[in-house]
């Protein structure tokens, strides 16, 4: 395996993944708890959470203190949900973050895509003329990197 996982553009899509030496219960409990997203975003984007539960569910909200040039908020709601496999939200532009788990002999399999074909049609254009999909799949790139060894060292600590 790749130390680094490589990012697929198919559509309106942008997907990575990783090996990851923890259970898909272990990666779920980070993945579902936002206050701990700030640790592994590869983004730099994602300073904090602002408010919401502890433990996502699906239809539950968060929001979310970014910085991209300037500090802003956005709120973000679950829409796929599936314990221990599958978890996404999106905020108003319907953009989605897909996080799906695969357990494997090692541990789990992290798929992270970012998904922007349920978004009306000026975000889709903003999106694709602006050269995101290569910004999101170096993050993703670096949020999955991150993930994997937030694991690794709790196995070596």
């Amino acid at each position: 395996m790749s130390d680094r996982p490589w990012a697929t553009f198919d559509g309106r899509t942008v997907t990575a993944s990783i090996d990851v030496e923890a259970a898909p219960e272990e990666v779920f409990a980070l993945l579902s708890d936002p206050r701990r997203h700030a640790e592994i975003d590869g983004s730099g984007s994602v300073q904090g959470v602002v408010s919401g539960p502890e433990r996502l569910t699906l239809g539950a909200t968060f929001g979310m203190s970014m910085k991209i040039g300037a500090g802003y908020r956005v709120v973000n709601t679950v829409v796929e949900y599936e314990e221990d496999r599958r978890i996404a939200w999106c905020h108003f532009a319907k953009a989605r973050w897909r996080y799906q788990l695969t357990p494997t002999a090692a541990g789990t399999t992290v798929a992270e895509t970012f998904d922007w074909s349920g978004s009306p049609l000026p975000v889709r254009l903003f999106i694709e003329t602006t050269g995101f999909p290569k910004g999101n799949a170096k993050a993703i790139s670096e949020t999955l990197v991150r993930l994997r060894d937030r694991f690794a060292s709790a196995e070596q600590g």
